[in-house]
C-alpha cells in the first residue's frame, strides 16, 4: 500500500465527516458532557441518568390521604376509618375487627393483646369510638364485643389461681379468692387475698390480674386485693 493511497483514503474519510464528537460521563447527575471540534455543531445529548427521566425509578409508594368526613355509616366506611387507627393496635400486638353494625351502634372486637389488656375499655371509648364518630357522625355508640368466655364464678377463678400457686408456694406465699362482686354488671370485681412475701410485689399481682382477664375475656373486669 503506497503512501499516496493512504493519503487518499484519509482525504475521503475527512470529507465525509464534518467533525468528531467525544462523549464523556457528566458529573453530579448533569447528564453527558459533549466535546466537539470547532467544525462540529453541538448536538443535544440526553442522558438516561439525567433529571426528568424516571422510567427506571422504583415505584414510589404514596401514603393514602386521610379520610374526610362526614361519611355515610356503612361497613366499608367504618373499616376504612379503622384502617387509619389499626396500626397503633398492631404495634402493641393487637388488632380490631367489625362484628356488627346495628343501626347507629357499632360492635367491635379487640383482638390479640388488646383484647385482654386492662385498658381495653379506654382503648375502645377514648380511641376507636372517638375516631369513628369524628368521621361518621351517624354513629351513636361503639361497644366492645367479647368472645364467649367461661362463667365468672369462684370455681373458674380457682382454675387460674391453681396455675400460679406452685410458684408462690416456693417463695413462701399463698393466694385465695375472697369474693366476687358485680356479676352481670358493667364492672365485675374479683377480690383476692395474697399472703407471704409475694404480697408486696406489684409485678406478681399484675401477672395474676392479666391471667384472670385473659381467662374470662370480660370487658370491665377488675381485680382488687385485700389489705394485709
Amino acid at each position: 500500500m503506497t503512501l499516496q493511497f493512504i493519503l487518499a483514503l484519509c482525504a475521503l474519510f475527512f470529507a465525509s465527516v464534518s467533525g468528531f464528537t467525544t462523549v464523556l460521563p457528566g458529573r453530579s447527575g448533569a447528564g453527558i458532557a459533549t466535546i466537539t471540534n470547532s467544525n462540529t455543531q453541538l448536538a443535544e445529548v440526553i442522558s438516561p441518568f439525567g433529571p426528568g427521566d424516571n422510567s427506571n425509578d422504583a415505584t414510589t409508594i404514596k401514603e393514602k390521604p386521610p379520610l374526610e368526613g362526614p361519611l355515610e355509616l356503612t361497613w366499608e366506611n367504618v373499616d376504612a376509618v379503622l384502617d387509619e387507627m389499626r396500626q397503633f393496635l398492631i404495634d402493641d400486638g393487637g388488632n380490631v375487627a367489625i362484628v356488627e353494625i346495628d343501626g347507629p351502634v357499632v360492635r367491635l372486637e379487640l383482638q390479640g393483646a388488646c383484647g385482654s389488656c386492662p385498658s381495653s375499655t379506654q382503648t375502645m371509648k377514648m380511641g376507636l369510638e372517638r375516631g369513628l364518630r369524628e368521621k361518621i357522625p351517624e354513629i351513636q355508640e361503639v361497644i366492645q364485643a367479647m368472645p364467649e368466655g367461661p362463667p365468672l364464678d369462684e370455681e373458674q377463678v380457682d382454675v387460674v389461681l391453681a396455675g400460679v400457686r406452685p410458684f408462690l408456694t416456693v417463695a413462701g406465699g399463698s393466694i385465695d379468692i375472697d369474693r366476687i362482686e358485680g356479676e352481670g354488671g358493667l364492672q365485675p370485681t374479683i377480690w383476692l387475698n395474697m399472703g407471704g412475701s409475694s404480697a408486696s410485689l406489684n409485678s406478681v399481682k399484675l401477672e395474676i390480674a392479666q391471667r384472670l382477664q385473659r381467662h374470662f375475656m370480660m370487658p370491665g373486669l377488675r381485680i382488687e386485693w385485700m389489705p394485709n
